[in-house]
């Protein structure tokens, strides 16, 4: 049972601290935050992790898998943890942003729901919310050891995922750069997912039961909807309530979100189809 000075320690270590309020979003101040930074990062991932695969591809057959112990399964605990703070962070952190400016809204006739995915012009990457987007930033490179592991026991990389991965990473930057609408939500529907599919993957992973279905690639079909809704919501805001900030941002993003739904459905259908074969020859064995 969470008592009252637990709720205290865990709003203020989350959203009243310090390092939270006055964080700024700077090129001299916050770790990985150049363009630079960005490119090489990207750039490294892809070239290891191609030469990785063609390595391994070389010196080992494709049906012999690396066993890894218990690190795939740590990761996934560490993952599912931090998405869960990340989570509860900007939850606190985005309610505490609307107490503060909600005299400044009056004004303005902005409502918390217009707030959350559309800024107001002129806002800066600072204060409690675009410290919770740094570290979402910042837990992307955690997710990047996924490919590795991938690579190492099964010897398989396919463009949609260094893609993927890679875009994700971009756009997490991006939103930090140019103070991007619709991030908060972005963070909260993605952090919850991760939670939900990191926490399954673990669950798995130590030898319980997995779904009867393919659940996490349907996890995925759920944030993709609930994305796809958010951009519209943005776009009417932005053209009916006066402008949101990072638009350009925005639209850059929207375009790489598309190519990413469109890589992905097609990977839907055909595992889908795929499915649906297997299912007709085993009853078809069945019945002979």
């Amino acid at each position: 049972m969470v008592t009252p000075s637990m709720k205290t320690n865990i709003k203020y270590w989350l959203s009243e601290h310090p390092t939270i309020v006055n964080f700024r979003w700077s090129s001299t101040q916050s770790w990985g935050s150049t363009w630079s930074f960005l490119f090489t990062a990207i750039a490294a991932y892809i070239v290891t992790a191609t030469v990785l695969h063609l390595l391994l591809s070389l010196i080992l057959r494709r049906s012999r898998r690396v066993p890894l112990g218990p690190i795939p399964v740590i990761h996934s605990l560490a993952i599912t943890l931090i998405s869960a703070v990340i989570f509860v962070g900007i939850c606190l952190s985005a309610a505490a942003e609307i107490r503060d400016t909600r005299w400044f809204w009056r004004r303005t006739k902005t409502t918390p729901f217009q707030w959350l995915l559309c800024f107001p012009l002129g806002t800066r990457p600072s204060g409690r919310v675009f410290f919770w987007s740094y570290i979402f930033y910042l837990s992307r490179f955690l997710h990047l050891l996924r490919t590795f592991f991938t690579v190492i026991r099964h010897r398989k990389l396919t463009f949609f995922h260094l893609f993927n991965q890679s875009i994700l990473i971009f756009t997490s930057f991006l939103w930090l750069e140019f103070s991007q609408s619709f991030q908060v939500l972005a963070i909260l529907l993605t952090t919850l997912l991760y939670s939900v599919v990191y926490g399954y993957r673990f669950w798995t992973a130590i030898g319980l039961p997995g779904a009867c279905f393919p659940f996490v690639v349907n996890c995925q079909v759920i944030l993709l909807g609930c994305n796809l809704v958010c951009h519209v919501g943005v776009l009417l805001f932005h053209f009916f309530k006066g402008g949101c900030n990072g638009i350009g941002a925005w639209l850059f993003n929207s375009v790489l979100n598309s190519v990413i739904l469109l890589l992905f459905l097609n990977f839907y259908v055909k595992m889908h189809l795929e499915n649906k074969k297997k299912t007709k020859a085993a009853q078809k064995q069945k019945d002979s």
